[in-house]
Order: C-alpha cells, then structure tokens, then sequence
C-alpha cells in the first residue's frame, strides 16, 4: 500500500520512478481483470506475454509498494530522530494519522453513502457482509481478515486490504524499535523475517485463496525488508560499483518476476516472492546510495512516472472509481473487446488527474493541518539545512 510520501528534500527520483510503475501495474491491472488486453487487437502486434505482464502484476505491485513503504518510513525516521531507538511514539504515530486518515476517511464515507444509494459496483451484497462491519474493518486495519472471513468486499473497497496490513505493521514497529535498542539485534530480527517469507506464504496453502493472498505476515515481511535496507543504507556507503552493481542486479529481478512469473514459479514456488522483495530492495538501496554520492540524476521523459510515484496513495485509493467508470462507458458503446485497449489511455489519465485532485484539495492540506497541530516541534535535521542551503 503505497502510503508513505517522503518531503521535497527527501525525495528521490529513482524512488518515485519504482514507486510509479508499481502503481501503474496496480491500475492496468484492475483494468485488465475486466478488459484484458490480450484479447485486444493489441495481441495481433505485440506478444501476448507482455500484455499479460502489464495486465497481471498487480499483487505483485503491492508487494513492491511494501518493501517501499518500509524503507522510506524507517529512513525518514533515522533521519529526523537519528536512530530508531529514538522514535517518538506521539511523533510518528501523528506523522501516520495525518498522511493516512484524511483520505481514508474520505473514501469510506464516499463509498457507504454510494451504498446507501445503491450504486452499481459499489453495494455491499454478499452474504455475510454489510456496511457497519465494513466501515469497522475498513478503520480497524482488518479489512484483509474481513475479506478472508467472508469473500471479496467490492472493488473500492477491496483495495483497502493492503493498508490494513501496512499500518497495522507500523502500529508495533515504533515500539519494537525502543524495545531492542540496537540496529544490529533489529537487522538481525528483521533479516530472518524478510527470509521467510516464501515459507509464510506456503504455511497458508491451505488457508483459503482471499487469506493467502491477504493475511499479516507475508506482507509484514515485505515492509521488513525495507526496514533492513534503511538500516543498510543508515550504516554503509557503497563504493560506486557496488551501487552500480545493485542496481543493475535490482533491475533484472524486478523485469525477471515480471515477465517471467510462468516459467519463474514451477522452480522457485513461492521463492519468486522473496528474488521480488529483495530485488526491489536492491534497487531502493542503490537509489539512496546513488542519491549520496551526488549522482540521483532523473532520467528524461519519465517524469509523468515519477509524478504518478508520488501520488501513489490518492491514485490507490481512488484509481478504482474510474475503473468502473471506465468499464461502463466500454461496455454501454457496445463492448467490442478487439477495441478495448482504446480505453486504457483516458482512464489512466483521468486516474493522474483524480489523485492529483484528491492530492492538491483534500491530502496535502489535511496532512499539514494536523501535523501542525499533533506533532511536536521538532529541530531542524542537519541534512534539511544542507539541502536548503
């Protein structure tokens, strides 16, 4: 769930541009559950193996985004408290409050009053389910378990399983952090966590199909091992060619499980997770590594991407309003599925222009109204004055 937004001075442009073609995937993804683009005219000029990539990485997206989220929170913490052991509980719980709940709150109250008015797509009809138990899950950071327990809630409402996962992570994390003490004992912990995630995936082959793909622990693991490249980062100064060398064995990982998830899976099994999370971390490390030596250059004609990294989160939460818009609009013109690929522009785009809305009008401000209000004062970290002057 992409939900952490590091500040100006933080900002890094390879981050951004990973963080924006996860939530890329995440939206062409929802869209080719309905309109594949394989079954396009698309497939008459390209490989069907691509389309399908474009189409079906979504979770594994989501699994992206959490390696992120571990990484930029955990390193924006060693940067404003100097070391983990030294959070602030009242500190980092505020700076949490105020990026998630604006939008989140937000996006239940659009969603119930939709229910109430019986909106296609947007009633909660399964047997099972109703709206007050919804809204609980939906705040209560167990959406994931609710959905395991009894089925799929509907799409808007359905994404907000990931969040449930991150923030519940984030609940412990702070008291972890002061109840360890020392970055070692915590890499350690953090080390084994990050490994096991291909047995913590396996452990729940017999769980249901909406659990395994759901539960805790899998995606815990994935936000520990950003945690662990934080601690990396906070620690080490890569030589120029180990960067290099992290970034290009970063990049390959990521295009591998990508492309390859087919021939991945029958030799790795769940494994093709673990080579994503760490390949993903890889990349993270050698952005900042890169970003330390003076030389995190943009590069040119991606900045629509990097923009769409860095509303990440408006574009999560709200991406899925014009899913199902877009879908209509297709099906109502007459559904021709060999033109369907036609549809993917205007509805990524009004996806870009919604979460910049949502950003600019409701996120932005809110975040910086209650941050002003819950957080501490706090003095100005040293690597603030040095990008300020």
């Amino acid at each position: 769930m992409p939900s952490s937004k590091p500040s100006p001075v933080e900002r890094n442009p390879g981050i951004d541009l990973l963080r924006g073609i996860a939530i890329l995937l995440v939206v062409l993804h929802h869209l080719g559950l309905r309109i594949p683009l394989k079954k396009t005219a698309l497939a008459d000029v390209l490989p069907t193996r691509l389309l399908s990539a474009l189409n079906f990485n979504g979770y594994e997206a989501v699994f992206v985004f959490f390696v992120i989220s571990g990484f930029l929170i955990a390193g924006n913490a060693i940067r404003r408290w100097g070391a983990l052991e030294r959070i602030d509980l009242r500190d980092f719980y505020a700076r949490r409050f105020a990026r998630i709940m604006p939008c989140l709150l937000a996006l239940v109250g659009v969603l119930s009053l939709l229910h109430l008015l019986g909106a296609q797509d947007y009633v909660i009809g399964r047997e099972g389910q109703s709206l007050p138990r919804a809204i609980i899950a939906a705040l209560g950071l167990h959406l994931n378990w609710y959905e395991g327990q009894t089925g799929y809630l509907p799409g808007n409402w359905d994404v907000l399983w990931s969040l449930s996962i991150e923030e519940m992570f984030y609940l412990g994390f702070p008291l972890a952090c002061l109840l360890l003490r020392r970055d070692a004992l915590m890499a350690l912990l953090l080390c084994a966590f990050a490994m096991a995630l291909p047995w913590l995936l396996a452990s729940l082959d017999d769980a249901s199909e909406i659990w395994k793909e759901k539960a805790y622990l899998p995606g815990m693991s994935a936000i520990g091992t950003g945690v662990l490249g934080a601690l990396a980062v906070a620690h080490w100064r890569a030589p120029r060619w180990a960067t290099r060398t992290l970034g290009i064995a970063g990049a390959i990982g990521l295009f591998a499980v990508f492309i390859g998830m087919p021939w991945w899976w029958p030799l790795l099994q769940d494994g093709v997770m673990l080579l994503l999370t760490f390949s993903t971390l890889c990349v993270l490390v050698a952005c900042r590594q890169r970003e330390a030596a003076g030389g995190a250059r943009p590069l040119s004609g991606f900045g629509w991407l990097r923009r769409w990294g860095q509303l990440s989160y408006e574009i999560y939460l709200t991406h899925m309003f014009v899913v199902y818009g877009a879908v209509r609009l297709f099906r109502a013109s007459g559904g021709d599925i060999s033109h369907g690929w036609l549809w993917y522009l205007p509805a990524v785009l009004l996806c870009w222009l919604l979460g910049a809305t949502v950003e600019r009008y409701l996120s932005a401000p809110c975040e910086r109204w209650l941050r002003a209000r819950l957080q501490r004062a706090q003095p100005v970290p040293a690597i603030a004055v040095a990008a300020a002057e």
